[in-house]
C-alpha cells in the first residue's frame, strides 16, 4: 500500500481494486528510460506492469497541486484522444477546470493575436506522446505540466507524471474521477466519510454508435409499451348478459301500424292520414265552444249588465 496517511485503508483497498478492474496497471511493451522507475515487473509476454502505489502517490500530489490554484479555471484540461475527451470534459464539470477537448490550435499559450489565445497556471495532460504541442508551448511559457504517462511516454518537460494506463478508456476515465473526487475532497466539498455519489461509468467513453442503438431500442421498448397500453378493450359476451326485464305498459307505446315505403318520385302528392273522430276516442280533450257575435257587429258596444233587483 500506498505511505498516504489521511486515507483509510479500507479506502485504499477499494481504489486499488478499481484500479486492477479497469487495467491500470497494464503497460505497453517498450518502455522509456524515464518510466523504469514505476515499472514493478515484466510479464511473459513483455508487457511491463506498473507498481499501483507509486499510482497512487503521484495522483494524490497532483490533487494536493491542483487544489493550490485559486481560480479553478486557471487549470487547462487536456485531451486530443477521443478516448480521454469525455473525461475531461466531466472533470472540468465537476471541478471548475477549463478544458480543451480534440485538436488543439497551435499557439493558444503563446501568440496573443490568435482568438482562443490563454494564460493558464497549470495543464493536465491526458497522453504526453498525442499532446506534444501544448506541452511544447508550455515550457516556453513557464507553465507547470501534470500528465498521465503510460511506459511508452516521453517524460520530457512534464513536471509530474502519473504512471497509468492511458491507452485504455476504463483506465482513463477511473484516473480522472478520482483525481476529481480527491480536489474535491481537499476542498472539503465533499467528505471522505462518504461516498461521491457520482458514478465513475460517467468518464468513461462511449462509442456513438453504441449510443445510437441503446437510443433505438429504448424508443422501440417505449413504443411496444404504447401499442400494449392502446389495445382494444375485451368484447364482452353477449350469452353470460342477462336477458332483458319486459317493461310494464311498454305495448301500449308499440306502434303496430306498418310503415309507409319511400315513394320514388318526390313530386308524387303526400299521402292523405285518416280522419280520427274525436267522439270515438275517450283521450280525446273536448273542444271549446266557440261564443257567438253581439248582435250588431263586432263594432257595436258591450250590453250594459242587468243589475238584479236589491242593488249590487
Amino acid at each position: 500500500m500506498s505511505s498516504v496517511p489521511y486515507i483509510s485503508e479500507e479506502q485504499k483497498k477499494r481504489d486499488f481494486q478499481m484500479m486492477l478492474a479497469c487495467s491500470t496497471h497494464l503497460g505497453t511493451k517498450n518502455l522509456d528510460w524515464q518510466m523504469a522507475r514505476y515499472v514493478w515487473k515484466r510479464k511473459p509476454d513483455g508487457i511491463h506492469i506498473i507498481n499501483l502505489g507509486k499510482t497512487y502517490e503521484k495522483l494524490m500530489l497532483a490533487a494536493r497541486i491542483l487544489v493550490a490554484i485559486e481560480n479553478p479555471a486557471d487549470v487547462c484540461v487536456i485531451s486530443a484522444r477521443p478516448y480521454g475527451q469525455r473525461s475531461i470534459l466531466k472533470y472540468a464539470q465537476y471541478t471548475g477546470a477549463t478544458p480543451i477537448a480534440g485538436r488543439y490550435t497551435p499557439g493558444m499559450f503563446t501568440n496573443q493575436i490568435t482568438k482562443k489565445f490563454m494564460e493558464p497556471r497549470l495543464l493536465l495532460i491526458t497522453d504526453p506522446r498525442t499532446d506534444h504541442q501544448p506541452i511544447a508551448e508550455a515550457a516556453y511559457t513557464n507553465i507547470p505540466v501534470i500528465a498521465f504517462c503510460d511506459t511508452d511516454s516521453p517524460c520530457k518537460h512534464v513536471d509530474v507524471a502519473i504512471p497509468a494506463n492511458n491507452k485504455g478508456k476504463q483506465s482513463i476515465g477511473l484516473m480522472y474521477w478520482m483525481l476529481a473526487r480527491e480536489v474535491l475532497r481537499l476542498r472539503a466539498t465533499i467528505t471522505r466519510s462518504q461516498e461521491w455519489d457520482v458514478m465513475v461509468d460517467l468518464f468513461f467513453y462511449r462509442d456513438p454508435e453504441e449510443v445510437e442503438r441503446e437510443e433505438k431500442e429504448a424508443a422501440a421498448l417505449r413504443e411496444a409499451q404504447a401499442a400494449e397500453i392502446v389495445q382494444p378493450l375485451q368484447q364482452w359476451d353477449e350469452s353470460a348478459m342477462p336477458a332483458a326485464m319486459p317493461v310494464v305498459g311498454a305495448e301500449q307505446w308499440v306502434d303496430t301500424a306498418p310503415a309507409q315505403p319511400v315513394a320514388d318520385n318526390w313530386n308524387a302528392p303526400a299521402p292523405t292520414l285518416p280522419v280520427v273522430d274525436a267522439a270515438d276516442s275517450w283521450d280525446a280533450p273536448t273542444a271549446p265552444a266557440l261564443q257567438q257575435p253581439a248582435p250588431g257587429g263586432w263594432d257595436a258596444p258591450a250590453p250594459m249588465p242587468n243589475p238584479q233587483a236589491g242593488g249590487w
